[in-house]
């Protein structure tokens, strides 16, 4: 691929909070953390996940193949269980963690551990939050969409997507269903 670097592993899914906070899950639900050395790329960390958001202030968060949710504690290097079900996680920051479960329901983080999730309007089956509150999504259909922060909850912007992923306003990338990589232009008329 043009333009892009093979590195070593293989993972299924993968989140860039910043250069210093990636990580990862294979196939095998085992967790990798980023060394930031190309020549041996990836340190194991216990546990087992099927999907990872890490966000630019190094908040950690995933779920496994049950659907339970964890946050990852720097101080313990543990895993600490959230209470909720989720299929996707993402976290663009500590206050920025949004999850969407098997029915496709949209949760956002309250900052709470005792009353963690707080149901947002809408379906999804992927979601991408950035470090500055950005937060999108893609529906079963493929339909993209911007959330608002508003009474309206959710923008379409033109497109079809299958995964998306959002580092800030003007960082937002996503994969179609033909695997091709796109990136948003800032302009809603001519997204992509």
């Amino acid at each position: 691929m043009t333009g892009w670097k093979n590195i070593a592993g293989a993972l299924v899914r993968i989140d860039a909070g910043s250069v210093s906070n990636v990580w990862g899950v294979n196939a095998s639900a085992n967790i990798y953390r980023y060394t930031g050395d190309d020549s041996n790329p990836w340190v194991q960390i216990p546990g087992a996940l099927t999907d990872i958001g890490a966000a630019a202030d190094g908040t950690v968060w995933g779920v496994n193949s049950a659907g339970d949710i964890y946050r990852y504690t720097w101080d313990s290097k543990h895993w600490i269980n959230i209470p909720g079900k989720l299929t996707r996680i993402t976290a663009g920051s500590s206050t920025n963690v949004w999850g969407v479960n098997a029915a496709g329901n949209i949760y956002r983080y309250t900052g709470d551990d005792s009353n963690p999730w707080l149901q947002i309007p809408g379906a999804l089956v992927d979601i991408g939050a950035g470090a500055d509150g950005t937060v999108w999504g893609v529906n079963s259909a493929g339909d993209i969409y911007r959330y608002t922060w508003d009474s309206t909850h959710w923008v379409q912007i033109p497109g079809k997507l299958t995964a998306i992923s959002a580092g800030i306003k003007t960082n937002v990338r996503g994969v179609n269903s033909g695997y091709n990589i796109f990136t948003y232009t800032g302009d809603d008329e001519k997204a992509w």
